[in-house]
């Protein structure tokens, strides 16, 4: 059978590193969607896969700009893979409140959209992975806030962090606990709204070989990570980083890692870690 891929925020980075993965995994049949907002991009991005030696399977470029909740709906039907990759742009250099509203809308709205409208067409056997970090364990929170993400509908991770985009606006955020590194609480709500959806779909998915889960590909050398951190001495090229991702993709399920966020293979429990500044990680 034909198998159809989707990979958002694909025409740079990690997200290049997945499309190009999959056209050599996937067979002459099968179909890979690489998708962005900027067209000019996307078709460079989709020719340079197409034109790869290794590449197996057709490559299309799509449009598509995630954090519009009603386009991911219309472009969404019948697929066989999700990956979900797209991210905000984040400047150290700016006051994060006046990032916001793009990052989160990318990041946070973006990975809702795709949940929402590609859930219920993907396919049996399918995958559908969220692209997050280590950063998105609940430990990673304050403590007071952990319960508006924990055991929580799609719904109420969705209102949660519309709450915190209030508060950031309005100047408290950080009276309310928030950190000051949007980061973290966005990559907590992404693992979040997985862990949501899954916890609905989980017998269903197990019993046809589907999986649905959040991914840590681990610190990759990007040059949307190069200005956050200092020491790049570990950090993976994103051929490397699409690695791991993609034998998940291909693996069987393994029950353990359904609705989980894995990194390497490995789950990383949802409740570990401990309140991180941005300060503590770069040293």
């Amino acid at each position: 059978m034909t198998r159809t891929a989707v990979v958002t925020g694909a025409n740079q980075g990690l997200g290049f590193a997945l499309v190009r993965g999959l056209a050599a995994r996937l067979a002459p049949e099968d179909l890979v969607l690489l998708t962005g907002r900027d067209a000019g991009r996307v078709t460079a991005a989709a020719a340079r896969v197409a034109a790869d030696p290794a590449t197996r399977s057709r490559v299309e470029g799509r449009v598509l700009d995630v954090s519009d909740a009603d386009a991911v709906a219309r472009f969404a039907e019948p697929v066989d893979i999700v990956i979900s990759n797209a991210v905000g742009p984040l400047d150290p250099a700016r006051p994060q409140a006046g990032q916001a509203d793009v990052f989160l809308g990318v990041a946070n709205g973006g990975t809702h959209a795709v949940l929402r409208s590609f859930g219920p067409v993907l396919r049996p056997g399918g995958r559908l992975l969220v692209v997050a970090s280590s950063l998105g364990t609940l430990g990673h929170l304050p403590e007071p806030l952990r319960p508006r993400f924990d055991g929580v509908s799609l719904d109420e991770v969705e209102k949660a962090v519309e709450e915190w985009r209030a508060a950031i606006h309005d100047g408290t955020a950080r009276a309310t606990g928030w950190p000051d590194w949007i980061n973290v609480p966005s990559k907590v709500a992404q693992v979040a709204a997985v862990r949501a959806v899954a916890a609905r779909r989980r017998d269903a998915d197990l019993a046809d070989g589907t999986l649905v889960a959040a991914v840590c590909p681990g610190l990759v050398d990007t040059r949307a990570s190069r200005p956050w951190f200092s020491d790049f001495s570990q950090a993976q090229t994103p051929d490397e980083a699409a690695r791991a991702v993609l034998d998940l993709v291909f693996a069987d399920v393994d029950p353990a890692t359904y609705g989980e966020l894995i990194r390497f293979g490995q789950v990383l429990p949802w409740r570990s870690g401990s309140p991180r500044r941005h300060e503590d990680l770069i040293g």
